[in-house]
């Protein structure tokens, strides 16, 4: 383990251990004061965030643009002091702590015994939606994760999530898929951070008038398991509670090539994603590159 892994792996291991203990309030303001001080230093993660946002938002000036990558910030950091304390949380915060509408598109899907995939782009806190799916619903689900190094880092949140009630699978192709496509046979949910492809198979659609790449995953496994695929969209106000959205299904076109099929679904997802996205930019935690422009410049934009 390298020394920045050991310092990256101390730095969680410390938010797990200390910030849960925090009165809200306090935690909170920690979280402002953390997310103000890495929005002034302008680093590459809020370089970038500010690049996107530029997309999302655009005609936006400079200074709007400063105003949106500080307030993102804040709603990032605001997603990393929530989940450092949802462990100690009780049933009953975490049930007071988010307000899904349209959840009855989750629990129809689940009553219809063909299983589920809930897709969700990088917006406010996919943690929080998911304890509110295990505790206040009582279903549990399956979902994947990302191989972070170190190891102790990645074995860290598998067990935070695997405490809130979720199973873990590691972001690993086709064996990760075959699990969640029997999970999803068995009349089980399944849920996907589904706005960034960390694979070479990913599907091209058209996002905020670009191109981007987004996984195949969620629309592939509705094909060959009959599941319903809903995208959900989250937000923060102003209030403690994190506001959340379950859209209506996307259906499996009637005709086409399983490709063509694939392609059409994803696009539906990006759609609902970008609606979402559109409506609360600053609480999309998008620190990294998306755009095909941006990771392959010899495409440049449309």
């Amino acid at each position: 383990m390298t020394a920045a892994e050991r310092l990256t792996a101390g730095l969680y291991g410390l938010g797990w251990s200390t910030v849960k203990k925090l009165p809200e309030p306090v935690a909170a303001r920690l979280g402002r004061t953390v997310a103000d001080a890495a929005w002034k230093r302008r680093g590459k993660g809020v370089q970038r965030l500010e690049a996107n946002y530029a997309r999302v938002v655009p005609g936006a000036s400079p200074e709007r643009l400063a105003e949106l990558s500080r307030a993102g910030m804040r709603s990032y950091l605001r997603y990393w002091m929530e989940s450092f304390r949802l462990p100690a949380w009780s049933a009953e915060r975490v049930r007071t702590g988010f307000d899904p509408k349209g959840a009855h598109h989750l629990t129809d899907g689940l009553a219809a015994g063909k299983g589920v995939i809930l897709a969700l782009p990088h917006l406010a806190n996919w943690d929080l939606a998911g304890a509110w799916v295990t505790t206040t619903l009582g279903i549990p689900f399956t979902t994947v994760a990302e191989r972070l190094k170190p190891e102790t880092l990645y074995d860290r949140f598998v067990a935070y999530r695997e405490g809130l009630g979720m199973e873990v699978l590691a972001h690993s192709g086709a064996s990760a898929f075959g699990t969640l496509a029997r999970r999803l046979r068995d009349g089980g949910l399944v849920c996907l951070v589904a706005d960034r492809d960390l694979s070479a198979a990913g599907v091209e659609v058209d996002f905020f008038g670009e191109r981007a790449r987004m996984p195949a995953g969620p629309a592939l496994l509705a094909q060959q398991t009959g599941a319903q695929l809903l995208p959900v969209t989250l937000w923060y106000d102003d209030s403690p509670v994190m506001q959340g959205r379950v859209h209506p299904p996307v259906e499996v076109p009637g005709t086409g090539t399983r490709i063509e099929k694939t392609a059409a679904m994803t696009q539906a997802l990006a759609d609902a994603f970008a609606s979402g996205i559109a409506e609360h930019p600053e609480d999309w935690h998008m620190l990294q590159r998306l755009w095909l422009a941006d990771l392959d410049p010899a495409k440049g934009p449309a």
